[in-house]
């Protein structure tokens, strides 16, 4: 066997509610933790850092808030990229307009401005549902994209309307550098990723999935389907909010409206589509798919096809060839990445009498 459960015996209600419950998958964990903040930052480059992991933890974090609200809640939504625009918007101007208010705290309130108008967008939801409910978090998308672009001070009067993000001091140190903006978003997405985890696992997290499965049999057994299905569109705005601030400040650096367009909505949703429903780690292995497969199309395109296709071409069928791959992987594994992955855990525990 890979590693054996032989003799780790649940004998307390606070050893049957970690996280993991074996001591070979929480050595892993930590050690995979370690590794991500105290060795990566000294062994990556500046490609690394501000071309794969950066975006690729903020995609995680804002694959995790839709997926509170569509993996576990059960609600559709398609404004995503508009709630990553009101927290990235709303941290600036905190941040702008408040003298001397820190960075942190800056992200704070986005996410809480965020909440806010994710419950507002949310009570359509507490008489419709479905496709209807996809179409009104769509035009939420399209409205906020319009304020942000119509209302000048919103960017501080800017007639671009571009915001540039401000040093990243947080404490006295500056997290500007490559590696610092990487160990900042690392430490927040961390933090929010704990805190997402220990919810779906309280009473509201259970109040959630009943009311994804059938929200009438919720109600009659006595959940508050309203009150979930608010909460779960302010929670998942609030983690939506703090990810697009963290898209604005230490991946671009600047940004503007249009940046968090429709197709970023369709990039979130088809994170937890591959990822998988209903899965914390299905949000990391998702984005990472995202990230990583069209890094290694355009490599093997430009290594294959140099000189034969141009350019313009090249990059059409590099889109052709994502898409072929997220069809096949769908039909092959509709669950998602997490599911292959829970497979093949279960797998090891038993080899090599079957693998």
């Amino acid at each position: 066997m890979i590693y054996r459960e032989s003799g780790q015996f649940v004998t307390s209600y606070q050893a049957d509610q970690r996280l993991f419950k074996l001591w070979q998958q929480r050595w892993a964990f930590y050690t995979l933790l370690g590794f991500a903040f105290f060795v990566i930052p000294f062994i990556g480059n500046d490609y690394w850092f501000s071309a794969i992991l950066i975006p690729f933890l903020v995609l995680s974090l804002a694959g995790l808030g839709l997926n509170l609200l569509t993996g576990y809640a059960g609600q559709i939504s398609l404004g995503s990229a508009a709630f990553m625009a009101v927290g990235a918007f709303a941290a600036y101007n905190f941040h702008l307009r408040i003298e001397g208010m820190p960075l942190l705290l800056a992200f704070l309130m986005g996410g809480f401005t965020t909440a806010l108008v994710g419950i507002i967008v949310g009570l359509p939801s507490l008489r419709i549902k479905g496709f209807y409910l996809l179409v009104s978090t769509l035009a939420a998308q399209f409205v906020v994209t319009w304020v942000l672009t119509q209302f000048s001070w919103f960017s501080n009067d800017n007639a671009s309307g571009v915001i540039t993000a401000p040093p990243l001091v947080i404490l006295g140190y500056d997290f500007s550098t490559p590696a610092g903006r990487y160990v900042l978003t690392l430490s927040i997405v961390t933090a929010l990723a704990f805190l997402a985890r220990n919810i779906v696992r309280s009473e509201l997290g259970r109040h959630w999935m009943a009311v994804r499965d059938m929200d009438t049999a919720a109600a009659v057994i006595g959940i508050p389907i309203f009150r979930a299905k608010l909460l779960a569109f302010a929670i998942s705005s609030f983690l939506l909010g703090i990810a697009g601030a963290l898209w604005a400040f230490t991946y671009l650096g600047t940004v503007e409206p249009h940046g968090f367009d429709l197709s970023r909505s369709f990039q979130i949703l088809f994170i937890i589509i591959i990822g998988g429903m209903g899965s914390i780690l299905g949000n990391f292995l998702g984005a990472a798919f995202i990230v990583l497969l069209p890094i290694l199309l355009s490599n093997l395109s430009s290594s294959l096809l140099a000189g034969v296709v141009d350019p313009g071409q090249m990059e059409n069928l590099q889109k052709m060839m994502f898409g072929a791959f997220i069809i096949f992987f769908l039909i092959k594994e509709p669950a998602g990445l997490a599911r292959l992955w829970q497979t093949l855990r279960e797998r090891s525990r038993i080899w090599p009498l079957r693998f």
